[in-house]
């Protein structure tokens, strides 16, 4: 859940932060195992069919194309483990073997439930139930993780809020209230704004900042009235 806060080294009035996938775990998380999800999925359907045509024409090349994926996967996860590797690249990568992982363990579970008579008319029906369920679980991650992910800089001098992505410049002015949620650790700052002659002011509604930015906007807003 971490997020990073810093001064401005010109500005002892102005504060930074940035929450992305560099400086939070959630927000890292959820893009990761979102984007995993779905390329996973892809993979197992690519591969699977290179795999099928290797056992009709050469059945000896599959234990083959098993050791390689093997050996990729576990490549891909130790190099997620080395210092620093904390590239988009890798992170997608991660979150591929991840999820095929449980992808082929849930297709898996599921051929041996169509044999047994333990689980009687069911069957495969709950594992393939919860394959297809990752993929709106993919969707909702990386929703997730793009409302997690905030960038800005307050600034007490000019009474102003400057957002990153979209680039915004908010006049805290015409910030009429603020309140704070802490969220399973997660500190999401609600902003109502003023709205002089029925006039709609731009600007976000909700904003996930670090613990201290929301304390510091909270006093900005409040001096600024």
């Amino acid at each position: 859940m971490g997020a990073d806060a810093t001064g401005n080294s010109n500005d002892p009035n102005t504060i930074q932060w940035r929450r992305d996938g560099s400086t939070s775990t959630a927000v890292r998380l959820c893009w990761s195992l979102g984007v995993g999800t779905f390329f996973a999925a892809i993979s197992i359907v690519a591969l699977w069919r290179v795999y099928d045509f290797a056992g009709q024409a050469w059945p000896q090349l599959q234990p083959i194309i098993l050791a390689l994926l093997g050996a990729l996967a576990a490549t891909v996860l130790a190099i997620a483990v080395v210092k620093d590797s904390t590239g988009r690249a890798v992170d997608a990568a991660v979150g591929t073997v991840v999820m095929a992982g449980i992808i082929v363990a849930l297709m898996l579970a599921g051929r041996v439930a169509e044999g047994s008579a333990a689980l009687g008319p069911l069957g495969a029906s709950p594992f393939t139930a919860m394959a297809t369920l990752l993929m709106p679980f993919a969707f909702v991650a990386l929703v997730l993780s793009s409302f997690l992910r905030s960038a800005g800089a307050v600034d007490r001098d000019a009474e102003t809020l400057y957002l990153s992505d979209p680039d915004l410049a908010i006049d805290l002015e015409t910030i009429d209230r603020v309140s704070v949620w802490e969220v399973g650790g997660v500190t999401v700052l609600n902003l109502r704004y003023a709205q002089p002659g029925g006039e709609y002011v731009p600007g976000p509604r909700h904003l996930v900042v670090p613990p201290t930015i929301a304390a510091e906007i909270e006093a900005a807003v409040d001096s600024s009235r």
